[in-house]
């Protein structure tokens, strides 16, 4: 149990003193990780419920994927896309087979997996006519911090600073399907949601409302593009949070990154042959994405991802009840929704200090949109470390009762 938070004055010192000051960064130095926990430069252990914002879901020094950084370390780390290597033509085989699509890139992010996408739905929209660039995006949406990314990004407190950012985006409450065919016309090119709205605060978006922009794209020969950086590559039970609904229903192009490589950069555009045939040779391409080292970790972790699938689902639904039984309790809590090992706490308050109190007791945790408690837990989670962190939780919720701010 953790007992302090202080932090290692070295190194908090030179990060004020030279790094750009853009993260409120919490007030403790990690130095390693084992399994479902972390360790501080003071010796407290922690119950990583974050795991580095879901990157880490196999959690810390899983010894399949330290022997196999070790292996491919000595051989070869990078070579360029100006060759071949072993293993990204096998990546993008299992990608495509556990997608459903035809057709795979790879980058070093979430965020430019999401520029790729950007350029794919205006590419696509020129064959038609020069004035067919539309996008109708989500409010509440979140697709990352790039000029590109931000302008699809439906919370003004991320594109307000950066304004103008790219034109001929139009956004629409998720779930409103009138709002949705008024928004989307024969110069929409492409329609772009999350099934999971991540930093929106772990919203499930409506599978009827989803389909019917299926339809509204296929009217419009418009992309579909289902963003999966938070919530697709297991988190939710199932390879991609699409494969929720039956059918699953398929996007033209999907993106996917954060646990993708074990927490190596990582991301990747999965996309059906309709979609790859809007980017031709020299349209696109990046220096270090799809290395061999971070495919070849890739190919380890989507195996051993696939081994723990139905254990994801299991774990999650009783994770999601034991924070239900908090409710009884806790009148504070509005609301405990996700899917698998996504879940969000709705406060009726901000929940930043909720967030240090949990850090104190031994728990890493996030808030996101101000009042949820976001929990993207290591998929090797076990009942025991659950219910360590549902004790911690009650005791911070406990802490925190009292007239809502």
């Amino acid at each position: 149990m953790a007992e302090t938070v202080a932090a290692a004055p070295p190194a908090v010192e030179l990060e004020r003193n030279y790094l750009l000051q853009n993260y409120a960064r919490l007030p403790i130095v990690l130095t390693k990780g084992k399994g479902s926990h972390v360790w501080d430069a003071e010796g407290n252990r922690y119950l990583d419920l974050i795991s580095g914002i879901g990157v880490n879901a196999l959690g810390h020094a899983h010894p399949r994927i330290v022997k196999v950084i070790r292996d491919q370390a000595a051989r070869l780390i990078h070579s360029s896309n100006l060759y071949y290597h072993e293993f990204q033509g096998p990546l993008a085989q299992r990608l495509c087979e556990a997608s459903g699509l035809q057709r795979a890139f790879f980058a070093n992010s979430g965020t430019e997996a999401m520029e790729l996408a950007m350029k794919m739905i205006h590419s696509h929209g020129r064959r038609t006519s020069p004035e067919k660039y539309e996008i109708v995006a989500l409010e509440n949406s979140f697709h990352g911090r790039s000029m590109g990314a931000l302008s699809l990004t439906g919370q003004p407190k991320y594109r307000a600073p950066f304004e103008p950012v790219v034109p001929g985006v139009k956004f629409v409450p998720a779930g409103d399907v009138a709002a949705l065919e008024a928004a989307v016309g024969p110069n929409t090119a492409g329609i772009v949601l999350e099934w999971i709205q991540g930093e929106g605060g772990v919203c499930p978006v409506e599978p009827g409302f989803t389909a019917r922009a299926k339809q509204l794209a296929e009217e419009h020969d418009a992309l579909l593009v289902f963003d999966e950086i938070q919530c697709g590559l297991g988190r939710t039970g199932r390879w991609f949070a699409y494969q929720l609904a039956d059918p699953p229903l398929l996007p033209d192009v999907m993106v996917t990154a954060k646990p993708l490589a074990a927490g190596l950069p990582l991301g990747a555009v999965l996309m059906n042959e309709r979609a790859a045939a809007s980017i031709g040779p020299g349209m696109h391409g990046t220096t270090f994405g799809g290395g061999a080292l971070a495919c070849r970790v890739a190919l380890e972790a989507m195996a051993i991802v696939e081994e723990l699938l139905p254990e994801i689902e299991r774990l999650g639904e009783h994770f999601r009840q034991e924070l239900r039984n908090l409710t009884l309790k806790h009148h504070m809590i509005r609301e405990v929704r996700g899917y698998g090992l996504m879940i969000g706490i709705e406060l009726d308050r901000p929940g930043r200090q909720i967030v240090l109190d949990a850090m104190a007791a031994g728990a890493l945790i996030n808030c996101t949109h101000d009042s949820v408690i976001r929990l993207l837990p290591p998929y090797i989670i076990t009942e025991a470390e659950i219910a360590k962190a549902i004790k911690i939780l009650d005791k911070v919720f406990k802490k925190a009762a009292g007239p809502a701010a």
